[in-house]
């Protein structure tokens, strides 16, 4: 039996990751409908759906998924819903600040998602403003390494209004203000370096070192806030070194 269990076992993880990818799949599909409501249709004219297209494409989502979220996000065809944004604060474990960008159509049932996301996962609830001050607004670019220095990435971006671009081992991160984003994105791109993402994310101005079972509990939250389909983001401002997440993922 032991093949059969390995095989069920195989057919659950595989699952998971189904059920992870359908999630991200419909995350992303949001995105970009209200993309295209905000600013438009129009990929050249509008710069946030053109980042929540190549995020999309990136991720594997079939182009007739994008074309039609675009499509009743500009209102060319019937069955757009109306979202908002709102974000939630709280603090994890370890007090652990945790910034949660929700986007949905129903107010209600995205604080009940989150506060019980939060509660069950060793997290509280917080004020408006009393963890999002330790957060600044920053474009982030992921760059894929492959062939690449940082050199040759610092050289591409740094009249763009790069302010820094960070060795994130497979990757480089770089980091701007959030009103550069387009212009550093635009930047690789005509100097032919791909990206995997451009995005206006929360970075922490501090960060909590934490160690193994510090770094368990959180990612635990983390995973349960982003079970909710109403989650779009969430940022927390801590630490996980090499040595200790190896060991998590051991």
């Amino acid at each position: 039996m032991s093949g059969h269990s390995k095989w069920a076992t195989t057919k659950h993880k595989k699952a998971v990751i189904d059920a992870k990818r359908g999630k991200l799949f419909a995350k992303l599909i949001k995105n970009i409908e209200v993309a295209a409501r905000t600013g438009g249709a129009d990929l050249d004219g509008n710069p946030t759906l053109f980042d929540a297209v190549q995020k999309a494409k990136k991720s594997s989502v079939p182009n007739k998924n994008i074309d039609s979220a675009i499509k009743r996000g500009g209102g060319l065809e019937a069955g757009g819903v109306d979202y908002e944004t709102i974000m939630y604060e709280g603090y994890g474990p370890n007090g652990v600040a945790v910034l949660i960008e929700c986007l949905t159509d129903n107010r209600n049932r995205a604080a009940s998602d989150v506060r019980v996301a939060m509660t069950r996962n060793g997290g509280s609830m917080a004020d408006p403003g009393s963890v999002s001050y330790l957060f600044n607004r920053k474009g982030v670019v992921i760059v894929p390494k492959g062939e690449l220095t940082e050199d040759d990435v610092l050289g591409a971006v740094l009249d763009a209004g790069a302010e820094e671009v960070n060795d994130l081992g497979e990757t480089f991160e770089v980091l701007s203000e959030a009103t550069d984003l387009v212009a550093v994105r635009t930047a690789l791109q005509e100097a032919g370096i791909d990206y995997d993402s451009a995005d206006s994310s929360f970075v922490p101005t501090m960060q909590v070192e934490l160690d193994e079972e510090g770094a368990r509990k959180i990612f635990k939250l983390i995973d349960a806030l982003e079970d909710s389909d109403d989650v779009q983001n969430v940022f927390a401002n801590f630490d996980v070194s090499d040595e200790v997440m190896e060991k998590v993922d051991a």
